[in-house]
Parts: C-alpha cells; sequence; structure tokens
C-alpha cells in the first residue's frame, strides 16, 4: 500500500488546481510582442503556427514552463498534507464524523510525523524549482514563494488556521488562480497582460468550486468539530449556489477572452460546459454526503478540460 498511500494523501482529484493556471498562464503568453528585450521570438509578419512553433522549441521558454508546473503542483500536494497532518493533530478528521476520501493521519494510514516529512519535502521541491526560477527572471518571484508557502501551511496549520475560519476559498481564488495564472505568463514574458488577468479569475473560480463541493460535504462533520469554513459559514442552500455561480463564471467570462484577447480559437473552451452539468445538477438538485465525492473528480474534469481547450486556442494564433 506504499505508493498507493502517498498518492492518494497528496489528493489526485485536486490537482487540476495547480495543472490548469500554469498551463493557461503560459499559453496566454504566447504572441504578445516583444519586452525590455526579453522576449525570444518575435511575432511580427509570422503565422501562428511558427509563433507556436517558435514558443514550443526555445529552451528556455520550455524551461520555465516545466518548472512553474513542479512549484504549482508541489505546492498543491504539500498544501494537502499540510491539511492531513494539522487537521489529523487536531482530530478534526475523524473517521466517524467524515465522509470524505481517506485521510492518512485521521485514519490512522500514516504517523503525523510520516505526513509533516511528506509535506517538508514537497515545499523543498516548490521552493527548488522556485530558486531557479528566482535565478532566471528575477528576485521579485520571491516575496511571491514565500507567501505561497506560508499560505499553504496556515490554511490548517499554526494556532488559528484560515481554513477554520472561512477564508479558504479567498486562498485557492488568489494562489490558485490569479498567482499562479498571472505568474505563469509573467515568467514567460515577464510582464502581466489584461489576458492573464481575465483568464486568472476564470481559473481561479473553478479551482475555488473544487474546495467548496469540498466543503459542501463536510459541513456535519466540520460543524461538529467547530470547523467554521466557508460552507458552514453560509449553510447548504447559499454554498451550493456558490458552487453553482463559480462554476458559470469562466464561460460567461469566456467570450472576452477570446474576443477581446484577440484569441478567438480559445471559444473552443465552451465545448466543457457537457462535463460541467452532471455535477452541477447533483450539486444544485441536494446532493450529500457520499454522493457528493464523486462530484468533486467531475469538478476537476471540467477545470482540466476547460483549462486544456482555452489554453489550446490561446496559443494557437489566427
Amino acid at each position: 500500500m506504499g505508493l498507493k498511500l502517498w498518492l492518494a494523501g497528496a489528493r489526485p482529484r485536486t490537482l487540476p488546481a495547480a495543472i490548469v493556471p500554469v498551463l493557461v498562464g503560459t499559453a496566454a503568453a504566447v504572441g504578445v510582442g516583444p519586452t525590455d528585450g526579453v522576449w525570444p521570438w518575435s511575432t511580427a509578419g509570422a503565422s501562428g503556427s511558427a509563433v507556436l512553433y517558435e514558443a514550443l522549441t526555445k529552451p528556455q521558454r520550455v524551461a520555465t514552463f516545466v518548472l512553474a508546473m513542479i512549484v504549482a503542483l508541489a505546492l498543491q500536494i504539500a498544501t494537502n498534507y499540510a491539511n492531513d497532518y494539522s487537521d489529523g493533530k487536531r482530530g478534526t478528521d475523524d473517521p466517524s464524523k467524515r465522509v470524505g476520501p481517506v485521510r492518512l493521519v485521521g485514519h490512522g494510514l500514516a504517523s503525523p510525523g510520516a505526513v509533516k516529512r511528506a509535506m517538508l519535502i514537497s515545499f523543498a521541491v516548490a521552493l527548488a524549482a522556485g530558486s531557479v526560477l528566482v535565478l532566471m527572471i528575477g528576485w521579485e518571484l520571491i516575496p511571491v514563494g514565500v507567501a505561497s508557502v506560508a499560505a499553504g501551511w496556515f490554511y490548517t496549520g499554526g494556532s488559528k488556521p484560515y481554513g477554520y475560519a472561512g477564508f479558504g476559498e479567498v486562498f485557492v481564488f488568489v494562489f490558485f488562480g490569479i498567482v499562479a495564472t498571472v505568474g505563469a505568463t509573467y515568467v514567460q514574458i515577464e510582464r502581466i497582460t489584461w489576458v492573464s488577468v481575465g483568464s486568472s479569475i476564470a481559473v481561479g473560480s473553478l479551482a475555488t468550486a473544487l474546495l467548496v463541493v469540498n466543503n459542501l460535504r463536510d459541513i456535519p462533520g466540520d460543524t461538529l468539530v467547530g470547523k467554521r469554513t466557508l460552507a458552514v459559514r453560509l449553510g447548504d442552500m447559499n454554498t451550493r449556489r456558490l458552487y453553482g455561480a463559480l462554476m458559470i463564471v469562466p464561460f460567461l467570462l469566456l467570450p472576452f477572452l477570446a474576443g477581446l484577447g484577440g484569441r478567438p480559437l480559445a471559444a473552443v473552451g465552451f465545448a466543457a460546459i457537457i462535463l460541467s452539468t452532471k455535477p452541477l445538477v447533483a450539486v444544485l438538485g441536494g446532493a450529500t454526503g457520499r454522493d457528493l465525492i464523486p462530484v468533486l473528480g467531475a469538478t476537476g474534469r471540467t477545470q482540466l478540460a476547460y483549462g486544456l481547450l482555452v489554453a489550446g486556442g490561446f496559443a494557437v494564433i489566427v
């Protein structure tokens, strides 16, 4: 059970929240004009296929993309292990009170010390990859990296975790939406664009929807142990409405991202609506408890499909 156990603890269903912003942010940088002499290719008079070819064959650009992806994935996994460790230590992951996926500490499958080491290793991987990006891009990335690590730990760690006070969704929207998407664009072209900012709102909404449905499922157990998540504070019905809004916003933004950004092919992202229908119907239809577990996976698949399609549309300039 060793490898499978730690993979389960990493919560693979949540990983689209790390993958998508890097894909979309990187694709949003393709075709943007030169800035301060650092842009490694020129788009003047080039066809869309030529621009994409240049983007994919420049070693530095590929390296920054890979490093950004490592940072995002490592931070997501580290945050998941930190959540497992802190909740397990506090006793808020009591198996008799929760219906969600397995937790390593709470279910007695791994010691708190072992999970803490896994968390520290994951944070170390993120910091190592981030340090290389700092050397390649600039010192301005340092406070972003430090803030990201601190936010991942204090989500459920420390004496007053903000995740217990109802601010977890803000953390996800900011760091797995705005910071990750805009940051992925920045490490490519060293500037922030309106397309990347708008995309970050769409991506952040879908990432936040993952946490909202997770906390919706856990309202009964979290209420019992005094965990005041946003879902507990809002109540069942308002949490379902919030989930619905977060799933709809990315599609409402898509015409603006595709049109104002001059990337009409990004409209192919509307195809992800097909995948969003089932989880939306389940949540708005009143699904509870274990019936919400598949919704988490379906929400992640919607986010991944949306991200892949929009990123593909951004990357091909017509």
